[in-house]
Parts: C-alpha cells; structure tokens; sequence
C-alpha cells in the first residue's frame, strides 16, 4: 500500500526550504508514547509503510497507532539517460517534509517497555534522528 493523496491541485511543487522547527504537530496528541524528529528530512511514502509495518510486528497487533504525517508533496524525476532540458520530470514518488520537532508516530495501550522495542525498531527504517517520548514524563 503506497500512501499517497487521491487528487492534488498541482501536479508539481518546488523543492522547498527544510530550515527552521516544527511549529504543528509537535505535542502528544492521541496515544501515550511518540516517536520525536530530531532532524529535518523528506520521508517517503515507502519509508513510513516499512516503519508501520515495524512498528505493528513489534507490538504483535495490540496496542493502537497512530501515524501523524502524510506525503502530500511530488517529487519529480526525470528518466535515466535523459539530457537536459525539455521541462520538469513527471512525479516519481511522494514525500512527507519533516522538520525538526515534528511528532512522527503514536502508541497507545502498551507497556512502556514494548513501545520503546517498537520505536527503536522503527527509527532503523527513517532516514532521520529520532527519540521517544512520554505522556507522563520528559523524554526518554
């Protein structure tokens, strides 16, 4: 399953700049443990289905989760051996841009000690830093 938008309203989009923090989707919103980004990167929609798929066989399919970002952007390639020139590449792959501080993955209704095995697990899948963190402290 590929995760990616039904229809969009430009079938390109620039680049972009990947400076700064997360000012959205920060805090823990819906479970008790999260999967925090310590860097800014573009995730694709491969990389967040392996990271689901890691994180569900880790938990052995108990617990509830939630994933807090979407790929919403194309990125376009142009074909191999392809010489410059004649306009922008078609859509090869869809990306999620993380900033740093962006909540990336919730868990709720496990033991602490499963949800840290799952997220570390899954952090081995993304292409950024990551940390866990707690409803009921600091992070870990």
């Amino acid at each position: 399953m590929q995760l990616q938008p039904r229809r969009v309203k430009f079938r390109k989009s620039h680049r972009g700049k990947m400076k700064g923090k997360a000012s959205a989707g920060t805090q823990l919103n819906f479970g008790e443990y999260g999967l925090l980004t310590q860097e800014s990167s573009w995730i694709t929609s491969n990389q967040i289905e392996a990271t689901r798929i890691t994180i569900v066989r880790a938990l052995g399919h108990e617990g509830r989760l939630w994933i807090r970002i979407f790929p919403d952007k194309p990125v376009s390639k142009k074909p191999l051996e392809t010489r410059m020139g004649k306009g922008k590449g078609d859509t090869a792959f869809w990306v999620a841009p993380v900033r740093r501080g962006r909540m990336l993955f919730e868990l709720g209704g496990v033991d602490e000690r499963k949800a840290k095995r799952a997220f570390v697990l899954a952090s081995h899948k993304l292409p950024v830093k990551t940390k866990m963190v707690c409803a009921g402290a600091s992070t870990i």
